[in-house]
């Protein structure tokens, strides 16, 4: 799956990665996602996407994005928008798919295996154009949550693909409890 030496780069859609994790009951350590898989090959870049709410006074993430900032990770962000729907619910939209293509396509002449980190079925395309420029792909998301939060033509896309919860003692870490 990985080549020694090969030029890697992640990909992290930091809001699939979190619900993925969360359905499978455990946290994320992000430092020891970095070190697993810099081992696995020559490690270019890691991204990780997400939209912050800019409105809140304090957003629970900025402490999680300050830290992946100082430790080797390029953090992609954008405001996120707050809606209310037809049902008068309170949404949040902050969909990162097009930053994250657009890194991927960019940075991919200079790699040799894009590692995914997310189970959007939109990325499809995104994986087939990858391998188009002799780029393998790697999706790690999970099929063992109800409803699963990977993308069947995805996965079936991908070169390879790793259920996360096979990670879970080597990234994982129990979540942490929330004050209410």
């Amino acid at each position: 799956m990985f080549f020694r030496g090969e030029r890697t780069a992640l990909f992290i859609d930091g809001a699939n990665l979190y619900g993925a994790a969360k359905g499978l009951g455990f946290d994320i350590d992000f430092r020891l996602l970095r070190q697993e898989f810099g081992r696995c090959g020559k490690m270019i870049r890691a991204y990780y996407y997400t939209a912050i709410l800019e409105n809140d006074d304090y957003s629970a993430l900025r402490p999680l994005t300050d830290w992946l900032v100082y430790n080797g990770y390029t953090l992609i962000s954008k405001p996120a928008r707050e809606y209310t729907d037809g049902f008068g619910r309170r949404k949040i939209k902050g969909n990162m798919d097009v930053e994250l293509t657009v890194d991927a396509l960019e940075l991919a002449p200079r790699i040799e295996h894009a590692v995914l980190f997310s189970g959007d079925g939109d990325f499809r395309p995104l994986v087939e154009a990858l391998q188009r420029q002799g780029v393998r792909v790697t999706v790690v998301s999970t099929m063992l949550t109800q409803p699963t939060m990977v993308s069947d033509d995805l996965r079936r896309q991908a070169d390879h693909f790793i259920e996360l919860d096979f990670l879970r003692q080597v990234i994982g870490r129990p979540p942490r409890e929330h004050a209410a």
